[in-house]
């Protein structure tokens, strides 16, 4: 009987190890489980080569949101980024969104500069103002083969 009994503790000890680790990978890794306090804006790229999911966007160098997830319009053939935005962060209708590169690395994000208007973007409103990402390769092949005046 006494076998069950430390085998029964051990189980219940490991089981409790098990679920703080649980805990520590969701808060750490700054996942969302349930939902969480933000909404969803889009905007509409013509070029995003870079940025992927999970990249951060940025608001007067503050973080305010993530990538939520990238995808091709049917009709025109741009880029539409869904971004998550905090619930305490509020985005103008003239507000600008660009896709900039941060560090040595490459890593792209998607910065948003304030506009001036009084009118707010409503959760799954459009982000009309974009500006799409420089690619470097494009850059330096125009300067090589004489491209840039």
């Amino acid at each position: 009987m006494k076998k069950y009994s430390i085998e029964t503790a051990v189980g219940v000890f490991v089981l409790a190890g098990l679920l703080c680790v649980a805990y520590l990978t969701v808060k750490l890794g700054k996942m969302e489980i349930f939902g969480g306090d933000t909404y969803t804006v889009y905007a509409r790229f013509n070029d995003v080569t870079g940025l992927g999911n999970g990249a951060f966007v940025e608001m007067a160098g503050v973080r305010v949101g993530k990538v939520s997830s990238i995808g091709l319009h049917p009709e025109d053939n741009t880029a539409v980024v869904e971004l998550r935005i905090q619930n305490d962060v509020r985005l103008t209708d003239d507000a600008i969104a660009s896709i900039k590169t941060s560090g040595l690395i490459g890593d792209k994000y998607v910065k948003i500069s304030p506009g001036g208007s009084g009118v707010m973007v409503n959760p799954g409103g459009m982000l009309l103002e974009t500006e799409s990402s420089v690619d470097l390769t494009d850059l330096i092949g125009k300067y090589v083969f004489g491209g840039v005046k």
